[in-house]
């Protein structure tokens, strides 16, 4: 990549060239991150952006002048959706593809709103084109995984146990903390689950004093991008049973990942550890999931998905066990895939003590 060249401007000119071979004479996104991933600019309220050879985005008033100062592409103002047809009937587009992600329903407002003038087909192009990251995108991954690592080693949570907090509390400080160490925000709402709630694998925290054990699973955001750890730290001899089942198909399912693996290959590397010991039945959600704008991206790692990692992906290895209403362990990290092994992004232990 050229200094001079953005990484938008690498994902642009990808796509516009996908957008042409797959015959297409545009590509029309609404996701906020779609946009930001494409142009720069990140809207604060409803936008468009119509991607071709001459690529634009539509923004409202509301948000005009915040894309006039940040988009590296043409911006206009969104006037209605007869006037955004019109301008599409003008240039000749009409066969668009639409992102994947489209909700049911704005998909049914623009077929009705094009009225047949302009063919629509959902198209999973821009999700494909940002499975795979640049280096620039590979750099604030690892930023912001190392900004929620520095915040989870000061948070001290053996200390905040002994001193009585609550989940609540622990939840609230760590995410101040991170936000200290340079994040924009979490990349999602904290998880503190401790006792019988971390069975709950999406447990909310509760004003309630810490018990064991105690499961966080928390993320930080850096310059838009996301990061994903999970840590369980366990106190009686049953939950350290279990610890080390989750930890051995954690460490082996990493050791197994490399480009050209199937994503449901990768989940059966940890489900298959995890049910010789009798506890298939405890695991209840898929291995992992890639990340970066988002905190969910393709490939979901799950035994329905197929894609074959490479080179350059992210995928979390989130293995758990969750003995209902006792409790339940899942330890998480972040790996990058090359060619032949994935590397753990960040350099926190996996055991905690």
């Amino acid at each position: 990549m050229s200094k001079y060249e953005s990484p938008s401007s690498i994902h642009l000119s990808h796509l516009i060239k996908k957008t042409q071979e797959a015959d297409y004479d545009g590509l029309l996104l609404t996701n906020v991150n779609n946009i930001k991933y494409v142009s720069n600019y990140n809207p604060q309220s409803f936008a468009f952006l119509v991607l071709s050879e001459n690529p634009v985005v539509y923004a409202t008033e509301l948000d005009y002048e915040n894309a006039k100062l940040n988009s590296q592409i043409e911006v206009r103002k969104f006037e209605s959706m007869s006037s955004l047809n019109d301008d599409l009937e003008k240039e000749g587009k009409t066969k668009l593809a639409i992102e994947s992600s489209l909700p049911i329903s704005l998909y049914q407002k623009f077929s009705k709103d094009f009225d047949g003038k302009c063919d629509l087909t959902i198209d999973n192009i821009i999700e494909n084109e940002r499975m795979i990251k640049s280096y620039d995108e590979i750099v604030k991954i690892q930023e912001a995984t190392k900004i929620a690592q520095k915040a989870f080693k000061d948070l001290d949570v053996l200390r905040k146990y002994d001193a009585g907090k609550s989940e609540w509390e622990v939840s609230y400080e760590l995410g101040r903390l991170m936000r200290e160490y340079g994040a924009e925000s979490e990349s999602f709402d904290t998880i503190v689950a401790s006792g019988s709630n971390s069975s709950l694998p999406h447990s909310i925290p509760q004003h309630k004093e810490l018990e064991a054990p105690i499961l966080i699973d928390w993320g930080a955001k850096y310059k838009g991008y996301c990061s994903d750890n999970t840590r369980t730290i366990v106190f009686s001899d049953k939950q350290q049973e279990i610890f080390d089942i989750v930890l051995e198909a954690h460490d082996k399912t990493i050791k197994a990942i490399h480009a050209g693996m199937k994503a449901s290959d990768v989940d059966k590397v940890a489900r298959d550890i995890i049910t010789e010991y009798g506890y298939g039945d405890n695991y209840i959600h898929s291995t992992g999931h890639s990340l970066g704008l988002d905190i969910h991206e393709e490939p979901n790692v799950s035994y329905r998905n197929d894609t074959l990692l490479e080179r350059n992906m992210f995928v979390t290895v989130e293995p758990g066990i969750y003995l209902e209403g006792d409790f339940g362990v899942r330890i998480e990290d972040t790996v990058i895939v090359d060619k032949d092994s994935a590397h753990i992004i960040g350099d926190l232990p996996q055991i905690i003590v």
